[in-house]
């Protein structure tokens, strides 16, 4: 594990996501971003890429610095701190591309720092393609490894069988650990795949802000949601195919939406609306 200097945190949370299989339109990988740049948040820890990733798969890039220097940019893992406006709460946020190897190692490692920060309570953020039409809100599903958060955000257990990334084994070491995790996945509308999402986005930062239950800043994400929105009708309107299988999917979409499931999600938009509310600084 990598010398790491860890200061006084505050019952710290931690939010991952990684970039590639787990990260459709960039969606999960955008949130960790979004907040990093919001809260200006510090990097506390990176990870030598060398043990974790074929180069060859994951290139470094070259990039000219501020001085015009031309640098090497590794695919590093990198774990980042901040302090939450308004919360008595610390953030980790991790964010990394997917490694290639030695994943046990890679998540012992991860939640190494976290337990020695003192983390209480992991969510990791995904993304994957899926028969979403991108006329509705985006679906964001959750499951839980632990039955108390489970019940308390009614999360449905999760039936998945099949191949997993690097979200999944995390969580399962988390748990292992004694660290409760949370795990929540965005449906990006395959027809539409090419990133960003940035309404994908703005669904998976809904659900992290319902899962630890602090205002989460939006910034310009709500305009970028909208403009994706003008864009994806564009594209929809403009060829006949995908018009048709956008209202095939719409006709599929309304009859499997149970009538709670539209409760649910407006009292989920008030009790956020509520707590923005209670952070915004008041107007004159």
């Amino acid at each position: 594990m990598p010398d790491v200097s860890i200061p006084p945190l505050n019952d710290p949370w931690m939010v991952a996501a990684f970039e590639g299989w787990n990260d459709a339109g960039d969606a999960a990988s955008s949130v960790v971003e979004h907040l990093v740049e919001a809260w200006d948040a510090e990097v506390l820890a990176e990870l030598d890429p060398e043990d974790f990733y074929d180069f060859q798969v994951h290139r470094p890039h070259i990039h000219p610095d501020e001085d015009g220097t031309r640098v090497l940019i590794w695919p590093t893992p990198t774990l980042y701190h901040a302090r939450v406006p308004h919360s008595e709460r610390d953030v980790l946020l991790l964010r990394a591309p997917e490694p290639n190897m030695r994943w046990k190692t890679f998540c012992s490692t991860i939640m190494g720092i976290a337990r020695l920060a003192g983390v209480t309570e992991l969510v990791t953020l995904g993304a994957l393609l899926a028969d979403a039409p991108h006329t509705r809100p985006v679906p964001v599903s959750g499951s839980s490894s632990d039955p108390v958060l489970s019940e308390r955000l009614a999360l449905r257990p999760s039936t998945y069988s099949g191949p997993v990334g690097i979200n999944s084994v995390l969580s399962e070491t988390a748990a292992l650990q004694g660290i409760p995790s949370i795990s929540l996945w965005a449906a990006v509308p395959h027809y539409l795949a090419e990133p960003p999402c940035h309404k994908a986005t703005l669904a998976l930062l809904g659900s992290l802000e319902d899962a630890v239950g602090v205002a989460l800043p939006q910034g310009d994400l709500e305009e970028l949601a909208e403009a994706w929105q003008r864009g994806a009708d564009e594209v929809a309107s403009s060829d006949p195919e995908i018009s048709e299988y956008v209202e095939e999917l719409e006709n599929e979409n309304d009859a499997n939406e149970l009538p709670e499931a539209s409760g649910d999600a407006i009292a989920r938009e008030f009790e956020r609306y509520l707590r923005r509310r209670d952070t915004d600084p008041p107007t004159r």
